[in-house]
């Protein structure tokens, strides 16, 4: 069978199966085992073992449940909810504040967790309904939420990244240093927006009641006193990966033991939040890990028959410029971004564009930062972005999913912006690895 009728069938298979409503993982590993058999028999199956096996075998991979854990012990000890409401006594009178404020809360609360799920709940719950209540703008309030709890995608510890590196074999450290610009490039994106909207038309930002915000600054600083030590734990943790004194792994479980100290020293730790956090790190790293055996099983497969060099042929027949083959490879990750979970989009394409990208002198550590973009963009894009749907289950009954999908159209906008800008200008995202080298 030759290769076009094998990518036409492997794929085309896959996505007839997802629309039959199919998990991702079992749909891939299925595809991935017929199509082994097939092609190279019962004795293929020893490589696709070999290969998955070489994948959860990766030490690295041990920072994933860690940094999911640390995560899932900050959101339930308290700190998340101590870190808004410290961050909305500054809000002031300024016209839009706390939107931006919001914001603010959100970029640190991804620098914590990695992760979004978490970060868009408990925004959905704390922040949304100050926002409705002051009189913002719903739209507003609504994309503040799921933009700026998106963030965690692009701000290191970020999960995307470290599954990133695993499947390319990219060093994480230098991910999570290169991510960080164009991560607050985002974040002061969405402020400056939200600004602008709010000082333009202030009826979609009011200030906060003079109650509110007439607080001495000594009562400010002592809300974030109860903040100093997590925040101190998440920078040390970020600190010691990006000068190198220790490795993504050893650094992400000194951040679940400094988290576990932080939260006992703030009376918060107890078994239920050490039973509640385990069990979500359980969930998320088992649905991380049956997603990666389906997904590696399929591409091993696909690679042994030949596909990486027929994709490569197919990119270069289009005669287009180095630079056309990256937005080309771009405009596809924002189309699966609409239908796809971002683990399967990531073991999918990635282990085949990276090959290509690379062979067309770019760096893939520049790539692992447009693909994070482009996962931000999927977050929430219709019609399956993650984010509203997180949103939806705690928003007012008021808010429907095309209320939530019509608010993040200005968001997505300046999303791609951002990634407009790092496309054109690599050194965004390299000067600071440039730095550490």
């Amino acid at each position: 069978m030759s290769i076009e009728w094998i990518t036409i069938l492997m794929f085309g298979g896959m996505l007839a199966l997802l629309m039959l409503g199919l998990p991702l993982a079992f749909v891939t590993g299925l595809i991935g085992t017929v199509f082994c058999v097939a092609l190279f028999g019962l004795d293929g199956l020893q490589l696709v073992a070999t290969r998955i096996y070489s994948f959860v075998g990766e030490y690295v991979l041990v920072s994933v449940p860690m940094f999911v854990m640390m995560a899932s012990i900050m959101e339930r000890s308290g700190v998340a909810k101590d870190l808004f409401d410290a961050m909305r006594v500054w809000a002031g009178r300024l016209p839009g504040g706390l939107a931006i404020q919001t914001m603010v809360a959100a970029t640190l609360m991804g620098a914590m967790t990695g992760i979004i799920g978490g970060e868009i709940v408990l925004l959905g719950l704390i922040a949304l309904p100050q926002m409705l209540r002051l009189g913002y703008d719903k739209r507003l309030a609504i994309g503040t939420i799921c933009a700026g709890g998106s963030l965690g995608t692009m701000i290191p510890p970020s999960i995307v990244l470290i599954i990133y590196g695993l499947t390319v074999n990219v060093p994480i450290g230098d991910l999570f240093v290169a991510n960080l610009v164009p991560g607050l490039m985002l974040s002061v994106a969405y402020m400056g927006y939200i600004f602008v909207r709010c000082q333009m038309n202030p009826r979609f930002g009011p200030p906060a009641p003079a109650h509110e915000h007439r607080i001495s600054l000594g009562a400010k600083l002592r809300l974030m006193r109860s903040l100093l030590l997590p925040l101190l734990v998440i920078a040390s943790v970020l600190g010691t990966i990006y000068t190198g004194i220790a490795s993504v792994t050893e650094a992400a479980a000194m951040g679940v033991v400094g988290t576990m100290i932080a939260s006992a020293l703030r009376g918060e730790l107890n078994l239920k939040v050490l039973r509640e956090a385990s069990r979500i790190t359980l969930d998320t790293c088992g649905m991380l890990l049956w997603l990666s055996f389906g997904a590696t099983a399929m591409i091993g497969v696909y690679n042994l028959a030949g596909g990486p060099g027929f994709i490569r042929d197919l990119f270069l027949g289009f005669d287009l410029p180095p630079i056309g083959t990256v937005l080309v490879m771009q405009a596809i990750l924002i189309v699966l971004g609409c239908i796809m979970d971002w683990v399967g989009i990531c073991l999918l394409t990635m282990p085949i564009f990276v090959p290509i990208v690379v062979g067309l002198g770019y760096d893939p550590v520049w790539f692992g930062v447009l693909f994070c973009l482009n996962m931000q963009i999927s977050y929430i894009s219709p019609p399956f972005g993650p984010a509203a749907f997180y949103l939806k289950g705690v928003a007012p009954p008021e808010i429907s999913l095309n209320d939530i999908f019509a608010s993040v159209s200005p968001f997505i906008i300046l999303q791609a912006i951002v990634l407009a800008l790092v496309v054109s200008a690599p050194g965004i995202a390299l000067w600071l690895p440039g730095l550490k080298g």
